[in-house]
């Protein structure tokens, strides 16, 4: 038990220290006061194009009946543009499932940990984050969305 707690600390601690890395950057500003530079959206939109379009369409708006289960009960591929629940989770879910892939919340999705690096990892999240209106933005950072 504590063995565990140990390692969530661990990880937790290690992606404040990313995201803080990030923030820091080359002295770029953020976006609108966001957590990314523009730089960071501009290399996610490519690293986006290459391997997430396929499946979340452009703009990140998901595909049609997200929210009905697929024959095998899987779900398909949901928005990611802020029309869904991305947005309820805090960045160290939303980069465990690009990691680890989504088949543990009911998906499909492959995990990208080994071909994606962590830059590319933060960059796809603030590609995607970028389509969320300032509302959705505020409601998951008051819901703990950089813890």
């Amino acid at each position: 038990m504590i063995k565990g707690a140990w390692l969530r600390c661990l990880y937790a601690l290690g992606l404040c220290v990313l995201v803080a890395g990030c923030e820091q950057g080359n002295g770029e500003p953020k976006v609108d006061g966001r957590w990314y530079s523009q730089s960071q959206v501009d290399l996610g939109k490519k690293v986006y194009a290459e391997n997430c379009i396929i499946c979340h369409n452009e703009d990140a708006r998901g595909t049609f009946n997200w929210r009905t289960p697929l024959p095998d009960g899987s779900y398909p591929p949901p928005p990611l543009n802020g029309t869904a629940h991305a947005w309820h989770h805090p960045l160290g879910v939303l980069k465990k499932v690009i990691e680890q892939g989504g088949i543990p919340m009911g998906g499909k999705m492959p995990g990208f940990g080994g071909k994606l690096s962590d830059k590319e990892e933060l960059a796809v999240i603030s590609y995607f984050q970028s389509f969320w209106p300032e509302e959705i933005y505020k409601a998951w950072l008051a819901r703990g969305g950089l813890n």
